[in-house]
């Protein structure tokens, strides 16, 4: 947009100097015509159109700088909860299915329609790290550190078929508490996401069953085709899906924000658009988003990304965008939990009701 940078500073409890944003949040300092040195604007009637747009532009500065900062002090305030990771893992474990309903409009537990296992669909776009995510929130609840991952995570995303069957893991390994579902990626075609996600949310998920798009090649259809039929094993149980986990790749979401072309953009673009898809939503909630690869970045760029990606997808980045790195440090241990645990009070927030119990309200 032209003109300076506004930009904040201010420094961490370690000493550390940060300065907000951020490439996007560029706004023209405007001056008014009383040689006031301040920077404020001053709305008199005379005022054109374009001191109201660079108004309204700096009133939106100022609201991302204190969303940058509140998603900044998340993660000081996140090593100060480190004592209380024990009772916050014990909380997930002592979940069961409807445990955490509200009763509110005069509807108790035996009104709605309790799954035996509480359902989370992984979705995302490619190489995000939705495997790679299981295996990490897997090890937060496996008492034998040493045990082997259980999703087969692609290292190489141009390389390899990676995610073409559901998965279904149980957390923890033998409970049947709650699951998640590892899932196809996304595609760079808007109506095959839509598709897809449709078919999930409206018939269920089935552990093993394969996912095939319309856009797939022939000869990739008979590759998978092959696949299954080498399995050949009984069909399992249909699941609904009870809430949506979307994960993100946070270095491609930096690359697009910082990028010109078309291209470029796209990354942001296919989030944006599946994230907004009417059926990825229960009732008034959203998906949670989490954001891989933090640990590639610098603790400026995991705000950034976050502050962006919620006002991208107008949702609260501090409460329901979680930065989950490659660690497995107590601190990374908590984030997991905590997303957990939104997710699973949503799912229950959201149960169906029984006809009954529609009759009876």
């Amino acid at each position: 947009m032209g003109g300076e940078k506004t930009t904040s500073r201010f420094f961490t409890p370690e000493g550390e100097e940060i300065i907000s944003p951020v490439d996007d949040f560029d706004i023209p300092l405007l001056r008014n015509n009383s040689n006031n040195n301040n920077n404020n604007l001053s709305m008199n009637s005379g005022d054109d159109e374009g001191s109201r747009d660079s108004w309204d532009s700096l009133v939106d500065q100022r609201r991302r700088d204190a969303v940058f900062r509140e998603v900044l002090q998340s993660y000081d305030q996140l090593r100060t909860r480190i004592g209380s990771l024990t009772d916050a893992k014990n909380k997930i474990l002592s979940y069961t299915p409807g445990a955490w309903i509200e009763n509110v409009g005069g509807m108790t537990l035996s009104d709605y329609d309790v799954p035996k296992t509480t359902s989370l669909l992984l979705i995302g776009p490619k190489g995000s790290g939705k495997s790679s995510l299981v295996n990490r929130i897997s090890k937060v609840f496996e008492n034998d550190k040493f045990a082997s991952e259980r999703a087969q995570v692609t290292y190489n995303s141009s390389v390899g078929d990676g995610t073409y069957f559901l998965q279904e893991y149980t957390i923890p390994r033998g409970s049947n508490s709650f699951s998640l579902y590892d899932t196809r990626s996304l595609s760079d075609d808007a109506s095959d996401n839509i598709n897809m996600i449709k078919l999930w949310i409206m018939e269920g998920v089935r552990h093993g069953e394969l996912v095939i798009r319309r856009s797939d090649s022939s000869s990739l259809r008979n590759r998978m085709r092959c696949k299954a039929h080498k399995i050949g094993c009984e069909p399992s149980v249909i699941r609904k899906v009870n809430f949506v986990i979307f994960v993100v790749d946070g270095l491609a979401v930096l690359k697009s924000m910082e990028g010109d072309s078309d291209v470029e953009k796209q990354y942001n673009q296919i989030v944006a658009t599946t994230f907004n898809c009417p059926y990825l939503s229960f009732r008034d909630d959203k998906p949670v988003v989490v954001v891989t690869h933090g640990d590639l970045l610098s603790l400026t760029d995991r705000a950034r990304i976050r502050t962006y990606l919620g006002e991208l997808l107008g949702i609260p980045p501090a409460k329901q965008i979680f930065d989950i790195p490659e660690s497995s440090d107590p601190e990374n241990e908590l984030i997991i939990v905590d997303m957990l645990r939104y997710c699973l009070e949503h799912a229950d927030r959201n149960l169906s009701c029984k006809s009954c119990a529609r009759n009876k309200v």
